[in-house]
């Protein structure tokens, strides 16, 4: 797994055309009438606003490590093991993911709600207009997607939150450290 997500890391445009496709697969199922073709170009046109997202976050996050893909793959990976890098100027660029990350962050339950919110409304207009089959296709989908998409939320706030405060640990453990041994002499009477 650790591969796949520095491949996926490394290679942007390789994230973004396995979302297209399973877009696409997942669109062309639902609506099996349409031309293969026609789904992939229609998906592609929908998704240009979400990879222009995705490219500007990771530019500022390269930006952030120094401009280099591989310290951004080195970031992810001690954000992914939990461990606090030894190098003074990848904690700073750690440090600086991990609050940006949490700030974009702020408002994920609110989002959830609304996304569930959305997802049931759809399914019930689904049901409203298609077949039961499909509505019960898209049901269940919703509810696995859902699940998921909580259950990540909620691990990759979990290590966020980790990270900090091990950054935060780890800085003031510097500070004590440069300050000196504590004094053993004890103040004449």
């Amino acid at each position: 797994m650790r591969r796949i997500n520095d491949f996926f890391i490394r290679h942007t445009w390789a994230a973004i055309v396995l979302g297209v496709v399973v877009a696409s697969v997942l669109t062309w199922v639902l609506y099996p009438g349409r031309s293969p073709g026609a789904t992939v170009v229609r998906t592609c046109l929908y998704s240009v606003a979400g990879v222009a997202v995705v490219l500007a976050r990771r530019r500022k996050e390269k930006g952030v490590v120094g401009g280099s893909t591989e310290r951004l793959v080195s970031v992810e990976q001690h954000l992914r093991t939990g461990e606090v890098p030894s190098d003074p100027e990848e904690r700073a660029a750690m440090r600086e993911i991990v609050e940006r990350r949490l700030h974009q962050t702020r408002h994920r339950g609110v989002a959830l709600v609304f996304l569930a919110v959305l997802i049931a409304g759809a399914t019930v207009l689904f049901g409203l207009t298609g077949g039961p089959l499909r509505t019960v296709g898209l049901a269940v989908f919703g509810v696995v997607f859902m699940g998921w998409l909580i259950w990540n939320s909620n691990r990759q706030t979990r290590r966020l939150r980790t990270m900090r405060d091990a950054l935060r640990s780890n800085s003031t453990d510097g500070a004590a450290r440069a300050a000196g041994p504590p004094s053993t002499t004890r103040p004449a009477p």
